[in-house]
């Protein structure tokens, strides 16, 4: 058996085209702000990817890039600021936070419709409730991803490795909505082989390369690595070897080249859609 390969950038690139063409023909306007604190480098060239993205389909996005010595005050005080902006429909807190910022009581000062990352406690309840509006981009790029698959998505097993507020917990109620079986595994899980193994569906995001054994894999299954790792030697890998992995998938995603993308596109309509939430309410 070879994997077909879930292609995140080509997707992407539909998704960005599509925007393009919403924010021409709708003479809309999209502002994002992007907030940096510190001098992170993995950070800046995740801003540096999204502005480039934004600029590319029309979406008019301001880098607010603050000292690490930055202090919860004077960053509640810009998000304020932000949000009675009117020409600023999206927020962006880039994560992680120094460590002296205390992330979730800064992520919560966000305006909901302005939460582009999807990660405000409103947004994420919309989501519990079955009726989501912006979306935290990761798992929601990954459901689009499995789409393409042309699978029906109901009644399989979906195995979520890794229970992030970011990643993990968020793909699982995706995946409920989906009407998935889902099954989260996390550092206190025991005999992670066993749960791997009965996955249709396996979505690993946990950082640490091999933590899942590709004979593991159930034949057939849809493979999703959002992990991403630097080995010694200086390649970047996911948490599965993707070559051995190959030979069990049905289909698996590459890394690079799979999910990050698809994160970048969902914000991009995300962005959008708030653009759009004051037109739909007025």
């Amino acid at each position: 058996m070879v994997a077909k390969i879930l292609d995140g950038r080509t997707t992407a690139e539909k998704i960005k085209l599509r925007i393009k063409e919403k924010i021409l023909a709708h003479k809309l306007l999209p502002g994002l702000a992007v907030i940096l604190v510190g001098s992170n480098l993995a950070s800046q060239s995740y801003i540096k990817q999204k502005q480039n993205a934004c600029k590319a389909v029309g979406i008019i996005s301001h880098l607010h890039h603050l000292p690490e010595n930055t202090d919860q005050q004077t960053l509640e005080k810009l998000i304020l600021n932000l949000n009675n902006d009117s020409t600023v429909h999206g927020i962006l807190l880039q994560l992680p936070l120094p460590l002296h910022l205390q992330t979730d009581e800064l992520l919560e000062k966000i305006n909901p419709k302005k939460d582009v990352d999807g990660f405000h406690p409103y947004n994420l309840g919309l989501l519990v409730q079955k009726r989501p509006l912006l979306r935290p981009c990761t798992p929601h790029g990954v459901m689009t991803l499995l789409k393409e698959t042309g699978d029906n998505l109901a009644g399989k097993n979906a195995v979520v490795v890794g229970a992030s507020n970011i990643v993990g917990r968020p793909m699982a109620l995706e995946l409920l909505i989906a009407q998935c079986t889902v099954t989260i595994c996390h550092s206190a899980t025991k005999n992670l082989a066993h749960h791997v193994q009965e996955a249709d569906i396996l979505i690993s995001a946990t950082g640490h390369h091999g933590i899942i054994h590709s004979e593991w894999i159930k034949p057939g299954a849809i493979v999703i690595d959002v992990g991403f790792s630097r080995l010694n030697n200086g390649k970047i890998t996911g948490d599965i070897d993707f070559e051995t992995a190959c030979t069990r998938a049905g289909w698996i995603t590459p890394v690079p080249g799979g999910v990050g993308p698809m994160t970048v596109a969902t914000l991009l309509e995300n962005t959008v859609m708030a653009a759009e939430i004051p037109l739909a309410l007025s």
